[in-house]
């Protein structure tokens, strides 16, 4: 099936910072570019943790509030050392958690929810950046046209599968929800028609009236003499 990769929905140009990138050029960079984290090179140019605005505001809620309308947070030793960073060395997330671009959505999307992150830089074999994806990108995939997917499912599914007794199911495609209808020769071959639907890019839900070929057959021959 035609899966998307990471390297076709990353990001190419990415704006990125140093480890010695003060704390202000940091601030400037995610307003100038309207992006809410960047990746953090070390000399070779491989990520080494993100810097995001959560980082930044750190410092200013670990700051004294005269006021007093609200509480200090508290911090861990870790979080307060690093509010107290004034380069991205010293501030950002690290490790950075990375994606490479042979991936699939599914694969990134896993590694996003696993870590908790919003995004992961793509790296190649060398761990040198070529990109960042986030989780906009990843929704993309939902954007795909129904018609495209309907053609997919027919081709690569019901046609591939056509000799096992698929041969009789039809998809129609609404809104992403795909719903199977027909026939097959064997049971058994339902479920595994559903799980494969499921996976193709784009799919938001797989729902089936699909019934053994003979009881289809006997249905439609039953009625009595008339």
């Amino acid at each position: 099936m035609e899966h998307r990769t990471i390297g076709e929905l990353m990001t190419r140009q990415v704006v990125s910072v140093q480890l010695d990138t003060p704390f202000k050029d940091i601030a400037q960079l995610l307003a100038d570019n309207a992006v809410s984290a960047v990746p953090v090179l070390d000399g070779l140019g491989r990520p080494a943790g993100i810097v995001s605005e959560a980082d930044l505001l750190r410092k200013a809620a670990d700051r004294s509030d005269l006021s007093g309308r609200t509480p200090l947070p508290h911090l861990e030793a870790w979080e307060r050392a690093r509010a107290e960073g004034c380069t991205a060395g010293e501030l950002m997330s690290a490790p950075a958690v990375c994606a490479h671009p042979e991936w699939t959505v599914v694969e990134a999307a896993r590694l996003m929810e696993v870590q908790n992150v919003k995004r992961l830089p793509v790296v190649d074999e060398t761990e040198t950046l070529l990109g960042i994806v986030s989780r906009s990108d990843l929704l993309r995939v939902f954007l795909r046209r129904d018609k495209a997917i309907q053609e997919e499912i027919s081709r690569e599914i019901v046609g591939r599968t056509a000799r096992l007794g698929a041969a009789g199911v039809t998809a129609d495609v609404v809104q992403g929800q795909v719903a199977l209808h027909g026939s097959v020769e064997e049971p058994l071959l339902i479920p595994v028609l559903v799980h494969m639907c499921a996976g193709v890019d784009g799919v938001v839900s797989v729902s089936e009236d699909l019934k053994p070929a003979m009881a289809a057959g006997s249905a439609e021959g039953s009625g009595g003499p008339s």
